[in-house]
């Protein structure tokens, strides 16, 4: 993983929605760092610093750095509150990484070869069903993202989750819950115009051809 965040911290001791209120008021963000069997902790963070990493889409899959008060912690985001109406961060929960334990982290997908797809190139649509998906992995093993090849696609097919050709040390969670969870990833659909078009041109064919057999009669 070339791309690192680090991001710094504090313990947090007035807890309470007052306290909260104040903090936010302070452009700090409320926090909490919990599992790998140790008590969980109370933090506050920066707003601006944190708003900036979660603008980048690797900050959801890397493994992260937060220093408490000197203390460094190897983390992985699992949950972000964002206020329902403005550009702002209310709370963030961040779980413990254990080197030597597998976690399970939803990573996003690129999807390449698109606009050489010959679906695509007949003018089909490419439809994403699925922006990222739940993996398995040592965390040495974690991706900042999963690439999808599409560029074999015609109209009407699709890949699914099986489909996806994976970094060593990598299994998708929902394939290990059976088949009826092997979810469609990506397809390219005939578009309507497209369809359209067809329609009428079966339609004209068929009246051409009713009028040369009644020019035959």
């Amino acid at each position: 993983m070339s791309i690192s965040f680090e991001l710094t911290a504090s313990i947090r001791e007035d807890l309470g929605k007052g306290a909260t209120r104040r903090l936010r008021r302070q452009d700090m963000v409320p926090a909490v760092i919990y599992g790998a069997g140790k008590e969980p902790v109370s933090i506050t963070l920066a707003h601006n610093q944190l708003l900036h990493s979660t603008e980048n889409e690797a900050f959801f899959s890397h493994i992260l750095s937060i220093d408490v008060e000197g203390k460094k912690e190897d983390v992985i985001i699992k949950a972000l509150q964002r206020h329902p109406a403005k550009s702002i961060l209310m709370h963030a929960d961040f779980m413990r990484v254990d080197m030597k334990e597998k976690l399970k982290v939803h990573v996003p997908l690129h999807f390449v070869g698109e606009e050489i797809a010959p679906g695509a190139k007949q003018g089909g649509v490419v439809t994403h069903d699925l922006v990222d998906i739940e993996v398995q992995c040592l965390p040495k093993d974690l991706p900042e993202f999963i690439e999808v090849d599409v560029s074999a696609l015609e109209i009407g097919e699709s890949l699914h989750l099986s489909d996806i050709k994976l970094p060593k040390g990598l299994d998708i969670v929902a394939l290990s819950q059976g088949e009826d969870h092997d979810l469609q990833v990506v397809a390219i659909q005939a578009n309507r115009a497209t369809l359209a078009e067809d329609d009428a041109g079966e339609a004209e064919g068929e009246a051409s051809d009713g009028a040369e057999e009644e020019s035959g009669e």
